[in-house]
């Protein structure tokens, strides 16, 4: 959950960054998933000095991949409880942070699941919570958003219409996505920039969220699929 303009945390090695993700947060069940476990931290400012800290850089994004957001958590909740639309595809997760939405779709049968995110952090925090879900995630640091979904038969989305500029280069490369055939499917929980009228809607859920980031401990939250006759 983030916007994708950049490549960040390139002056630590992969080996420092998961010992920073190790030193800094705990494992723990998701709230609305708990079949998967996360790394998660428990404070979001202190986290990011602590990261600009450890890197130099004063323009690192925010550690979206320590904190399990509502829209990738009702993701993760729906591919989770109709394994049909995953089991035996190719997936792509798009700003994966933590990987959680990933992961519940290696756990609900995915043939391939390839999680992507430009923050290295990231990356390294997917990699370790595919690891203590026993799944295969190929994380990996990439801004696709100029693409149509690298060829998956299902593309996923989490909380990224949060943003003006991030909504912008989404909802056409999503588009893309959806012209060439694949499934496409976003978790939002009202964020400002989704259309709804380019998507239906599949399913809502209350999700138990960190309030100190929300402003509230309960987010109703959508699962849209991408209509086909909106492309």
């Amino acid at each position: 959950m983030h916007e994708d303009h950049g490549v960040h945390g390139e002056e630590l090695s992969t080996e420092a960054r998961i010992d920073f993700i190790h030193a800094q947060t705990t494992i723990a069940a998701t709230p609305l998933v708990p079949e998967v476990r996360l790394r998660l931290a428990a404070e979001a400012i202190e986290l990011w000095e602590r990261i600009e800290d450890s890197s130099g850089e004063s323009d690192t994004p925010p550690p979206f991949w320590a904190f399990p957001w509502a829209g990738g958590q009702a993701l993760a909740r729906h591919v989770l409880d109709h394994d049909e639309l995953v089991a035996g595809r190719r997936v792509l997760d798009l700003a994966s942070g933590s990987g959680l939405v990933a992961i519940a779709a290696a756990l609900a049968g995915a043939e391939e699941v390839v999680a992507v995110d430009i923050d290295r952090f990231a990356v390294a925090a997917i990699g370790m919570n595919a690891a203590i879900n026993e799944v295969a995630v190929a994380a990996s640091v990439a801004d696709v958003l100029h693409g149509d979904g690298l060829g998956a038969e299902v593309v996923l989305a989490g909380d990224v219409f949060y943003e003006r500029a991030m909504a912008a280069r989404m909802l056409p490369m999503l588009a893309r996505a959806r012209a060439r055939g694949a499934l496409v499917l976003v978790g939002d929980p009202g964020r400002r920039y989704l259309p709804p009228g380019r998507f239906e809607s599949l399913a809502e859920y209350d999700v138990p969220v960190v309030a100190a980031l929300e402003d509230m401990t309960i987010k109703r939250t959508t699962v849209w699929r991408m209509s086909a006759d909106r492309d």
